[in-house]
Parts: C-alpha cells; structure tokens; sequence
C-alpha cells in the first residue's frame, strides 16, 4: 500500500484496474472533461487536494486577518474585502480550498475553512475538508468526498479563493489534484494570468449516473469572492462578510 501524498506526487509509477490507463489526466481548455466511470472507481472515498508553492516573498509571514467570527446571521461566510489594493510585488498568499454542493434533493451549501465550515463525511453534506494551510505546505489542504454517498450528490463545484495576500493566482504555482479509488489522478492547473482575481472556480463535477462522474474543468477567475462564484452557477446561497480566527 501507498500513502496518498505518495501517490499525489507522482513519486512513482502504479497499476490500475483500468487496462492501458494513464498514471494522470492534465485536464485543459482544449481537453477541459474526464469522466469517472465504473464501480470501483465511484466508491469509497474521492481525493481533492488543493497544493501550492509560495511567493518569492520567502518564510511566511504573519497575516494581519483579525481573531474574530462573525455570525450574525445563518448566512454563509465569504472574506472581507480588501480595504485598499494591493501592491505588484511577489509575495506570500493564503489560498482556501472549498465546495460549494448541490444534493439530489436540492438542498445547497458550502464547505469551506472560514466560518469553520469543516463538512462531514458520514452526515450531510458528505464531504469534509481536513484543515487550513495557511502557508503552502507540503501537503496542501485535502478535501475528501464520500463516494459512497454520492446518490445523494448532484454536482459540486471545487473552488479556491485568496484568502490573505496579494492577488497572485499566476505566482501561487496551484495545482488541484482529484484522486478516484481506482484510475489516473486528474490535475488542473491555476497558471492562468488574472492580476486581480481572488477566486476561481476550478472544476465542477456532476453525478451522471450509473457509476459515472464527469469532472469538468472549469478555472474561471473572478475578482471577488463566493457569492460571485455563486452568481455564476446559481447554487443561491446567502453571504456575508467574515473572517477566520488565528
């Protein structure tokens, strides 16, 4: 047996049930779509891990994010906006994985690090995200979707929003990495030139049914936060401004 990181990295070569499969999917704008199929594959536990590299600003930097929550209301929590922009110069960032879902009974949220919006795997929404990597760690931020739920799924889409530091998509190296239990690894990358975007919506994938999952990429870039994101795919989800706690 392998360790996912192992196996995230690419350090070496592994056989899969699918005759003649790839060890990876690049998924790209001229080849945006894969799709997930057969038992095996559509079971257990599915892998997103969000991993990046720093800036040239060097050794991380303390954020100057307030220790407060906010939660006024049982609306969803998206980042303060920025008070002034911000300068040119490479620096460090603090990206957040997230996911915002849809079920086949059409109820809607978000997993995401701020507002502690950590998920479940066994209880609704069947995902759950393993923590916050504020300064690009080796492991990255790892999301895990419980496939054995996945009736219950009627798309999700995996998106990244800065959440501290400059807008830099194109100087963060990001890469999304999904891990089926069975079949290649799929990677899309965030290397993108958009100077003032603070998100992307990355990948959306769709239960398609019959032990099928289409993964679709997406990597479109806004420059504001979730409910932008949301605006464009219509999940309907209610925002207000918040923060992490240190």
């Amino acid at each position: 047996m392998v360790s996912i990181w192992e196996y995230l990295r690419g350090d070496k070569s592994y056989t899969f049930d699918n005759p003649g499969g790839q060890h990876k999917v690049i998924l790209t704008k001229s080849a945006p779509q894969h799709a997930i199929t057969g038992s095996a594959a559509t079971t257990g536990y599915l892998y997103v891990n969000l991993h990046w590299t720093m800036g040239a600003g060097g050794a991380p930097r303390p954020s100057a994010r307030e220790s407060v929550r906010r939660f006024l209301s049982p609306r969803i929590l998206r980042p303060q906006d920025p008070d002034s922009p911000q300068g040119t110069e490479p620096t460090n960032v603090d990206l957040d994985l997230a996911c915002m879902y849809e079920l086949s009974d059409g109820s809607t949220g978000v997993v995401q690090p701020l507002g502690g919006l950590f998920g479940d795997l066994q209880n609704v929404p069947y995902i759950k995200l393993s923590g916050d990597d504020q300064y690009g760690a080796p492991s990255g931020e790892t999301m895990y979707v419980n496939l054995e739920k996945k009736d219950k799924f009627k798309r999700l889409l995996i998106f990244v929003y800065i959440y501290d530091g400059t807008p830099a998509f194109e100087q963060a190296n990001a890469v999304l990495t999904i891990v089926p239990q069975t079949g290649p690894r799929i990677e899309i990358k965030l290397e993108e030139r958009a100077r003032a975007a603070r998100s992307c919506a990355v990948v959306l994938i769709e239960n398609a049914g019959d032990n099928q999952l289409t993964v679709r990429r997406e990597v479109r870039y806004v420059n504001g936060f979730q409910a932008d994101i949301d605006r464009l795919y219509g999940f309907g989800l209610q925002w207000q401004r918040g923060y992490k706690s240190d």
